[in-house]
């Protein structure tokens, strides 16, 4: 019989990513979302996971032979992100039927776990790069700390197996995301092509000089299944990346050659996109209806903020895989060729003209 997933955010980038995956490999995939998934062959379960009861009863029928997580909300202080997204995993572990065979639970941060939460992000003491996963945690609250203490309080009265994941930023198609760098560049782009403004790197000269990485969402999910497949891999945290390291000076002029912009020189001096995207909505409207493109609301489609927060970092981050490479996990994709196919993706999808 096939194995049964459950995908939590399976709207999301990378849960739709896992989805698919999973879909692929034959498992029976069950997508949790507050809305409804449409992706083919994955069975919707629509729940709003700071609902408790509501959760249980969404889940009633579920038993799972893996469970992946990969949704988090957003809020207004990290005490606040703190409150409701340990939650979200606690309701959701509570409310899964226990266990009748063994399960595995896999956990999606993130490399805030190292660089310490919004409020303090980049600042302070930080550990060396590249990051490792035997480094501390930081002496700072962190809602990843608090999901990973509810999913190890989980495990250890379920008696389920479990692993932590922690992408760099990644790569991958989702609307309505809150995280979403590669589609807000591609909107960016498409923004500077039509009006004529200089596609201009938005960031710090430490992150446009710097080695860094990504990671792309189908190499994340592909390390998501491998963990759940590896004996070794259980019970362990893992950093994943795509597995090259670049610098934004080189990527920003791949990214303008794919749309056909002049990168402009870089002067050093920070431009946020939340700004320079700040009153774009409405052009946005017009080259939706214009180009016949499925999604008008500039909100659903870029997500500057973020974008902001990764690209104005003054320090390098760079993320180590010796760890799930020493245990069998090859996975590899180029960042380059990442953005490419997401971008090729958006096009064929009508998202972008």
């Amino acid at each position: 019989m096939a194995r049964t997933a459950l995908v939590v955010g399976a709207s999301g980038i990378i849960g739709s990513a896992t989805a698919q995956l999973l879909v692929d490999q034959g498992w029976r995939v069950h997508g949790l979302a507050r809305r409804p998934s449409t992706q083919d062959k994955v069975l919707p379960v629509v729940a709003d996971l700071q609902d408790a009861a509501g959760t249980a009863a969404a889940l009633a029928s579920i038993d799972p032979d893996a469970v992946f997580i990969t949704t988090w909300l957003r809020q207004s202080s990290e005490a606040e992100n703190i409150r409701v997204n340990a939650a979200m995993v606690r309701n959701l572990l509570d409310g899964l039927p226990r266990p009748t065979a063994p399960r595995h639970v896999a956990l999606v941060t993130g490399l805030k776990h190292y660089l310490g939460p919004f409020e303090a992000y980049g600042k302070g003491s930080l550990p060396q790069t590249p990051f490792r996963e035997e480094q501390p945690r930081l002496g700072v609250e962190n809602f990843y700390y608090a999901q990973e203490d509810e999913l190890f309080n989980a495990a250890a009265r379920d008696g389920f197996t479990w692993s932590v994941h922690r992408p760099h930023t990644v790569i991958g198609k989702a609307v309505g995301n809150a995280m979403n760098m590669g589609t807000t560049l591609a909107v960016y782009a498409t923004l500077c092509r039509e009006t004529g403004r200089p596609f201009a790197f938005p960031g710090s000269a430490t992150q446009w000089n710097s080695l860094t990485d990504m990671t792309e969402a189908r190499q994340l999910a592909r390390q998501l299944l491998w963990a759940v497949d590896t004996e070794a891999a259980h019970n362990e945290a893992f950093n994943v990346v795509n597995g090259d390291v670049f610098r934004w000076k080189w990527m920003w002029g791949q990214i303008a050659d794919w749309f056909g912009v002049q990168a402009a020189e870089f002067d050093g001096v920070l431009r946020p996109l939340e700004a320079q995207m700040a009153d774009d909505a409405g052009l946005w409207r017009d080259i939706a209806a214009r180009e016949g493109l499925t999604e008008p609301d500039l909100k659903r489609l870029a997500s500057p903020w973020h974008t902001d927060a990764d690209l104005g970092r003054p320090i390098e981050v760079v993320t180590d895989m010796s760890k799930s490479r020493s245990l069998g996990f090859n996975g590899y994709q180029s960042t380059n060729g990442a953005f490419f196919d997401l971008f090729a993706q958006l096009r064929a999808d009508r998202l972008i003209p």
